[in-house]
Formats: C-alpha cells, structure tokens, sequence
C-alpha cells in the first residue's frame, strides 16, 4: 500500500492579537528590497485593519477583488503585474476569508511557474515552489489557511492546484480578526467547515488521522452554532480552530458529494463556495441524514436564508456544463460512494440533483 505523504504548513501562530507579530514574523524572510506583497480582500479598503499591515519600502498592498470566487485570469494578470515592476518579491501576504487565501497561494505559485495558473489546475502539475506565502484568515471555515489547494475557475474548469507546493509557509490566527464579519457570511463559512466533516467523517477514505481531526472539528462547529443562538468571543475562537481542524481531516481525506456538486454551481453562475455547499447540502438527505437534519436546525436556529430556485431557468446547455464540472470531481465522488461511484451517480440522477435547487 503507498501512503500519502502530504505536506502540511511551515509554521503557525495562534492567539488575539496575534496579527500584531506579523512584521517580526517577516523580517527574516526579507530579500533585499525586493517587496512584500499583501493581497487584501478589498472588504477592509479604508479600514483599521488596513491600518495594521506592516508595509515597508516598497512593500505593495493590493486590494483583491473577491467578490466572485478567483479566476486563472486573475491570478495570471496580478502576478504578471508583480513580475513586469519587480521581477522578483520577497512574499506574498494573504489577509482574507478563503477567496483572497487562495489567490495569494496561487499567485505565489505563478511568480515561479512558466504559464497560466490555469495549466496547473489538477493534482501534481506544479514543479515549482513559489515565493514565500503567508496566510491570515479574517473567516474562519473554508480551511484555506491548510489545505494543498487553491479554488480556481479557469476557462473550462473550476478545480484547484492541488499540489506539495500550494501550502502557506507560516498562517497567522488570530480570532480577532473575524469579530465583525457578517452574520450571514460567517455561517456559510463556518458551514463550510461543517459540512467538510460530515463528508470527510462519512467517506471511504476515512482513516484515524482524518477521523481525529474531523471529530474535533465538528465538535466545535456544534458547540458553536448548536449549543448557542448569539455570537461571542469565544465563538470566534473556537470556529478559528474548527477551520484548521476541520482542513486538516480532509487533507488526509477528501470532501464528497455536496462539494462535488456546488463546484457546478460556482463554475457556471458564480456561486460562492460558502453559500454553495449549503444550497447543496439542504438537499442531500439521501446522502447525509443525519448531517442534513442538523443543518436545517442550525439554519433555524441562526435565521440564515439559503437561496432558492436559483436552477429555475437554465438551458440544457447550462444543466450539462454544471454536470460536466461536477463529474469532473472524481476523488470526491470515490470519497462519498465508493469506486464504483460511476454506476451510481449518472447524469440523469445528478440532473435532478440540480433541478432542486
């Protein structure tokens, strides 16, 4: 049997205030005057924590557009931007929820490897390491902070560059940095958290390694948003450590059907991941039980509107791209049904999938 050997981050600081450490973290990690670049979510243009970023000399704070999920394009034309006024950069900061973390791994990545971002999406295409990467969560729940991916939409596919090189070198959690993000955003992260557990816990690729992380994970996604109605410090806390928790388990395993299907969902409208995996997820009984039935009461619970009918008015062309996309996903679905998943999950049946939501 060949066992997995994964890579997992560099280093990690955790704590209120941590953030604080970041220019001390940095320092050593300086070359010359080549920069340190930070990738701000746009979301924090103007505020305090703004203010905070470390920059020196001719460190670059870019404020990253996240509004939909990062595309090759993207990454393809801010890296290429780093390369044309410096050559090369010292490292790459990324402060944001799972979207502005992606897009600093991938642009690491880039600053480094010939081509588009969009030829390493898969498993393994990348060759070489990127600059130096540095991920600060201000959401806790998509695990971006540790996982080996980078969500991409490219120009035929949404899928990652799943690689050993993708990893951040050094996450700074700090729970203070999610205290005033959106209530309605924080659940569908934290969700996102959640329902990697359920997957990962309910897969074929479970094993004790998964399975200790992901129980703790979920554990604490339940004492947040089961156990509780309002919001607090300590829910910020414990949601930070669900998030890592929760991207470790599925580091030695994989997600399953409700990612698998919301990938569709994003590559052709757009869809955020976040919010994606809970349309799905409201409609995978037949998969989840037990999962599903505990979701629905948090969503009560949280008063959280997941959107509807958003399939109402595809084209055939459209329900088969999403189709396309989603069949596309072959880990996932081994994860959730086994090896022989194909003769389970036709198009017709992941068709009708779609038409509920």
């Amino acid at each position: 049997m060949n066992f997995r050997n994964f890579k997992m981050i560099g280093y990690v600081v955790y704590g209120r205030g941590a953030f604080n450490q970041l220019d001390e973290i940095l320092q050593p990690q300086r070359k010359g005057t080549s920069p340190m670049v930070f990738l701000v979510d746009h979301f924090f243009e103007g505020k305090e924590l703004a203010k905070r970023v470390p920059a020196r000399g001719r460190d670059q704070i870019i404020y990253v557009d996240v509004t939909y999920e990062p595309k090759t394009s993207y990454v393809d034309s801010i890296a290429k931007q780093l390369k044309d006024q410096f050559g090369t950069v010292s490292g790459i900061v990324g402060i944001g929820g799972g979207s502005a973390l992606d897009l600093a791994k991938a642009v690491s990545l880039m600053m480094n490897n010939p081509g588009s971002s969009a030829d390493y999406q898969g498993w393994d295409l990348v060759k070489n390491p990127g600059v130096y990467k540095v991920g600060i969560p201000t959401l806790s729940g998509t695990g971006a902070e540790v996982s080996r991916t980078t969500v991409l939409t490219g120009p035929t596919k949404k899928l990652g560059m799943n690689s050993d090189f993708t990893p951040f070198d050094q996450i700074v959690l700090d729970p203070q940095l999610t205290t005033n993000a959106p209530a309605n955003q924080r659940f569908y992260t934290g969700m996102d958290c959640y329902i990697h557990c359920i997957e990962s816990l309910a897969g074929t690729y479970l094993n004790e390694f998964s399975k200790s992380y992901g129980e703790k994970a979920l554990e604490l996604c339940r004492e947040v948003y089961v156990d509780k109605n309002s919001w607090d410090d300590e829910s910020d806390d414990k949601l930070m450590m669900a998030s890592y928790a929760g991207g470790m388990s599925i580091a030695y395993s994989q997600v399953g059907v409700a990612h698998a299907v919301s990938y569709g969902l994003s590559y052709l409208l757009g869809t955020k991941h976040g919010i994606g995996n809970c349309i799905v997820f409201d409609h995978l009984e037949e998969f989840y039980p037990s999962g599903v039935k505990e979701f629905k009461k948090m969503v009560e619970i949280h008063q959280i509107d997941i959107p509807k009918n958003i399939c109402a008015n595809l084209t055939e062309d459209q329900f088969n791209k999403m189709i396309d996309v989603s069949l596309g996903m072959k880990p996932l679905w081994e994860n959730a049904l086994g090896k022989d998943w194909e003769k389970q999950m036709n198009r017709e049946r992941l068709r009708k999938l779609y038409e509920r939501f």
